[in-house]
C-alpha cells in the first residue's frame, strides 16, 4: 500500500511541477532559495549573525543556531549540515576560537570572537546593512501598493 502511495504521489505532483514551470514559479526543494533572503545570505548574513552574538560572550553551536532562528523570526533557518562548516571555517580563519567544554572528551564546543572577527564583523555589517536596506525598500513599496 505505501509504494503505490508514493507512485499516486509522483503522478499527481508531476502535471503540478510542469504547471509551475510553464508559470515561472521557481521549484522550491533542496538547493532552492527564497529571493528575500537569498541576497542576504550571499552578503554574508549568516557569518555576521554568528560573529555578532559571539561579541556578546562564548557561545556553542547548537545555541547559535537558535539564536538566529529566533532573532530572523524563523525566516533564516540553519541546520548543523550549515552551521558547523561555517564555524569550523571562522576558526580556520582565525575569526573565533573554539574550546571543548570538557576537553577530556567529546563534549559542546565553546566558540568567542577574536580581534581578526571583530574586524570582520565590522566588514560584514556594512555589506548586509546595504542588503537590508534594499530588502526593506522592497517591503515598503509592497506595503504601499497593496494598502498593507
Amino acid at each position: 500500500m505505501p509504494r503505490r502511495r508514493t507512485e499516486q504521489a509522483v503522478a499527481e505532483a508531476a502535471p503540478l511541477e510542469a504547471a509551475r514551470a510553464a508559470a515561472g514559479v521557481p521549484a522550491r526543494g533542496p538547493g532552492s532559495s527564497d529571493p528575500l533572503t537569498a541576497d542576504l545570505r550571499r552578503a554574508g548574513l549568516l557569518p555576521l549573525l554568528v560573529l555578532h552574538f559571539l561579541a556578546d560572550g562564548p557561545s556553542y553551536g547548537n545555541q547559535l543556531m537558535e539564536r538566529v532562528e529566533h532573532i530572523t523570526g524563523g525566516l533564516v533557518a540553519v541546520n548543523p549540515n550549515t552551521m558547523y562548516p561555517l564555524l569550523r571555517r571562522l576558526e580556520t580563519d582565525g575569526m573565533i576560537a573554539g574550546e571543548w567544554e570538557h576537553p577530556e572528551r567529546r563534549s559542546r564546543r565553546f566558540y568567542r570572537l577574536t580581534p581578526a572577527g571583530e574586524a570582520e564583523r565590522e566588514r560584514l555589517r556594512e555589506g548586509v546593512g546595504l542588503k537590508l536596506d534594499a530588502v526593506a525598500a522592497v517591503l515598503a513599496d509592497l506595503r504601499r501598493e497593496l494598502g498593507a
